[in-house]
């Protein structure tokens, strides 16, 4: 492995976890409630065609300087969402439909992310 390949996988290790929690959910849940991870696999299929939330999602990966950030306000936002909707106050939202927009947002970031990592280290 080259230096400058090394250096992206040690910057880059959220964005390879972010990655594979989400492969894992979907292996995992294809084996547990594969009617509800097909559901919430589809919506998010559909969302990626919402291509605001594609440009969100890509700028937040791309420009934030601080992944973490990203990553934990997107979770803060996703559990603060579900808290609001079991509380009745979001009635017109679902977790899963959350989730899905969740899974999204962190993919879509860390693979911006990714590139760049791959940019800056001019590979």
């Amino acid at each position: 492995m080259t230096d400058q390949f090394k250096t992206i996988l040690l910057k880059a290790k959220l964005n390879f976890a972010i990655l594979v929690a989400i492969l894992v959910i979907a292996v995992l849940g294809k084996f547990t409630n594969p009617e509800l991870t097909n559901g919430i696999f589809v919506t998010a299929d559909q969302l990626v065609s919402e291509l605001y939330l594609v440009f969100i999602a890509i700028t937040l990966g791309a420009f934030i300087p601080n992944f973490k950030l990203v990553v934990l306000g997107s979770i803060a936002a996703f559990i603060g969402a579900v808290i609001l909707i079991q509380a009745g106050i979001f009635t017109y939202l679902t977790t899963e439909y959350l989730f899905a927009v969740l899974i999204v947002v962190l993919g879509f970031a860390s693979i911006a992310n990714l590139y760049r990592h791959y940019r800056e280290n001019g590979l």
